[in-house]
């Protein structure tokens, strides 16, 4: 029997935490909404989906929690992956959000592409 000097290995198997979003984003959600989506960032997660696919309105205090989890994501060496509808998306290209948030067209996307090099480590 040969012996193989290789030595095989694995690469992380990455599960990402998945927040969804309703149909409504509104300062009457917003923060349990943020809390959810900050509060998924726990030990060893090395992404978050913010899936906002069923989401038809998202106000000012929506966007504001989602810039807030993309800081902790940084903070914690790891990134926040969004996957907005049409009409959320379009808030996003307006106010310019589109240049500083993950955007992905699909959760099949967001789910198949594999994590960036951490932006910070902690």
């Amino acid at each position: 029997m040969a012996t193989d000097d290789r030595e095989i290995t694995a690469g992380a198997l990455v599960v990402p935490e998945i927040v969804n979003f309703p149909a409504e984003v509104d300062l009457s959600n917003a923060l349990e909404l943020g809390t959810a989506l900050t509060g998924a960032f726990g030990p060893g997660v090395a992404v978050v989906i913010a899936d906002m696919t069923a989401t038809e309105f998202c106000d000012s205090s929506g966007l504001r929690f989602l810039m807030m989890a993309d800081d902790v994501a940084t903070e914690r060496g790891a990134e926040l992956r969004v996957v907005p509808s049409q009409p959320v998306l379009r808030v996003i290209r307006l106010t310019g959000l589109g240049q500083l948030l993950r955007i992905y067209g699909a959760m099949s996307e967001a789910l198949s592409d594999p994590p960036a090099q951490p932006r910070h480590q902690p």
